[in-house]
Formats: C-alpha cells, sequence, structure tokens
C-alpha cells in the first residue's frame, strides 16, 4: 500500500453494521440505463439493493454472491469516495464501465476502449498521488484480462492513453492538440483517480469506455443517439458480465 494511505486521515472508509459483505468483484457503471443493462445481463433482481452515497448498489446472491454492481456516477471526486467505499467493504477488483469522448481522430463514435493508463487532470489523484507523477495505471493482471476477454468474443477495441479531467466544458483546441501529440486516445472524468487510489488501497482497477462524442476536429460532434453507440454499449455489457466471472 502507498505510504499515503496509512495517514492520519480523520475521515476514513469505513464499513457500518448493516452494510453489506461483498465478493472480491465490484462494477462501477457510469451510466443508470447501463447499470440496469448489467443487472439484467447479470440476472441481479431488485432484494438486494441500497443506497450508496447518491448511487445505488445491487448485490448478488446464490451462484452471484456477493458480487456488487453500482452506480450511477461523474467526476473523481466522487467516483473515488465510491471505490473507497467498495474497497472497505471487502471488493478487491474493480471494473469501471463509463463513456468517453475521442481525442485520437483513429478512435470514433461506437467504439470501446480499454484504457492502459491515464493522464492525471484532475484534483483527487494528487490527494493520494505522494510521488507526484502524471500518469496512472490500471492493475496489469485485470487489464490482461480485460482484454483478454474482449479478444476471445472477437470484438474489437483500442487500447493505450485517456486524459481525465475535472473541466468537461475546458477541453480547449489547444489541450486536445497537445494530448493528441501525446498519443491520449479519449477524455474522461474518472480513470486516473481510479487507478490512483486502487494502487493506494491494493485493489486492483481496469477501466472500459465506449467513445459517445468526439472532440478529435475541434468541433464537438455527438453520438448519444447513434446505432453503433448503442450496441457498444450492449457489447460492453456483455463482456463485463463475462469478465466478472473469470477474474
Amino acid at each position: 500500500m502507498n505510504d499515503l494511505c496509512n495517514d492520519d486521515s480523520i475521515v476514513k472508509p469505513g464499513k457500518a453494521k448493516n452494510a453489506p459483505d461483498l465478493g472480491p468483484v465490484a462494477v462501477m457503471v457510469s451510466n443508470q440505463e447501463d447499470l440496469n443493462a448489467l443487472r439484467r445481463q447479470l440476472d441481479l433482481g431488485q432484494d438486494h439493493v441500497k443506497n450508496l452515497f447518491m448511487s445505488r448498489l445491487i448485490v448478488g446472491n446464490g451462484l452471484q454472491a456477493g458480487l456488487a454492481v453500482t452506480g450511477p456516477m461523474i467526476g473523481a471526486p466522487y467516483a473515488t469516495m465510491v471505490l473507497e467505499t467498495l474497497v472497505a467493504w471487502g471488493a478487491r477488483k474493480i471494473i469501471f464501465f463509463g463513456w468517453c469522448g475521442a481525442v485520437s481522430k483513429k478512435v470514433k463514435i461506437g467504439d470501446i476502449i480499454v484504457a492502459t493508463g491515464a493522464v492525471i487532470d484532475e484534483g483527487t489523484s494528487r490527494h493520494y498521488n505522494a510521488s507526484g507523477h502524471d500518469l496512472a495505471y490500471p492493475s496489469g493482471q485485470i487489464l490482461e484480462e480485460t482484454k483478454k476477454t474482449f479478444r476471445d468474443h472477437d470484438l474489437s477495441f483500442h487500447e493505450g492513453l485517456v486524459w481525465s479531467t475535472d473541466a468537461v466544458y475546458r477541453e480547449t483546441r489547444e489541450k486536445v492538440e497537445h494530448f493528441q501529440k501525446k498519443g491520449v486516445l479519449a477524455v474522461e472524468m474518472e480513470l486516473s483517480a481510479l487507478f490512483t487510489v486502487g494502487s493506494c488501497r491494493n485493489a486492483e482497477v481496469t477501466g472500459i469506455l465506449v467513445v459517445s462524442d468526439e472532440v478529435s476536429t475541434y468541433k464537438w460532434r455527438t453520438g448519444f443517439n447513434e446505432r453503433d453507440f448503442k450496441k457498444a454499449r450492449r457489447a460492453a455489457v456483455e463482456v463485463i458480465s463475462i469478465l466478472c466471472q473469470s477474474i
């Protein structure tokens, strides 16, 4: 564990008496529709649902005992609060599923990205990152399992860096050009913090993103209603449900 995690923080993640006992695997889902789709795919009922901050936490039973799925969520600070809680309650392998905007001109709406690292351009990581690094990375083992699951099911994906920012309305042409030169594939809001905190808390975190829009041409092109985007989300849900069983 990172030394910064062994500090004297006044507020610490903990487990109340009525908190569920989670198994090792949890899925964090940024969008409510995707959360509902994953719940159906995993055949998780509504009997074990509780509030987790502003999100819903669904915990499996029977053959899915301990498996946790939670969302929706947005932004690094809030996602980190959820991650800290999941880890405190027993989760050790976390899959994050969200949307992103294409930065690379090679990436298009409806593409899937498996993040191999994230540029830290959000504020939360700095409170966990004693080294001051500008990049955060997923756990190598869960990353390889994620990529293998996509390949085993003949689903194409991009792998590479993403840019995590707090300010969706400050994705300027200058910044996009800067990150294009660094080979960044897409922009989103949570992964650098989740990777940083996961490393800090000895939890494996992987990130799967579907491209919902594009800023790569320095104009905003949206694809929220496009068929390819919806199809990719369904495919990602299927892969995540399989990944939950294999990791």
